[in-house]
């Protein structure tokens, strides 16, 4: 892709373009990003021992934002407190507030410390919670047991 040749006004161009050409460099420009509003939207919470994820989609399914406890910078394991899991809603909230999320459908995942206070924070930040669910996978009898050792 080299330079494009700029002609002068008295002069014939030499290749001519085809008529579909132009109608490709028009959509090649820059358009602006227009921000989508949504009605409602998923909030998926994922509280391990080590840290807390919170991810929302929409109802379809696509990922609109996520953050995580140790992308906000908490460290260790300050990353699976409450109080990690009240500032990473803080900062969900305004994304949510720019889109003009009003219902939520809350999913948790997981057994650690940022779950409850995530429910807590989601409440207090003014959102109408519709579902409120708990997909923690549970072990239903496991693989089969090793063999007894003898010695």
């Amino acid at each position: 892709m080299g330079k494009k040749k700029v002609a002068e006004p008295g002069s014939t161009p030499a290749v001519t373009k085809p008529a579909a050409a132009p109608a490709a460099e028009k959509s090649a420009a820059p358009v602006s990003k227009k921000v989508k509003r949504l009605e409602s939207a998923r909030v998926y919470v994922k509280a391990s021992y080590n840290n807390t994820i919170v991810t929302v989609a929409d109802t379809a399914g696509n990922v609109v934002t996520w953050t995580s406890a140790g992308a906000m910078g908490f460290s260790g394991p300050k990353k699976a407190t409450p109080f990690a899991a009240s500032k990473l809603i803080a900062v969900i909230a305004e994304k949510l507030k720019a889109l003009g999320v009003q219902n939520l459908e809350v999913y948790l995942t997981g057994i650690g410390g940022g779950r409850d206070s995530a429910v807590r924070s989601l409440v207090n930040h003014g959102f109408n919670i519709t579902v409120l669910k708990d997909v923690t996978p549970i072990p239903h009898n496991g693989p089969r047991p090793r063999k007894v050792r003898r010695v």
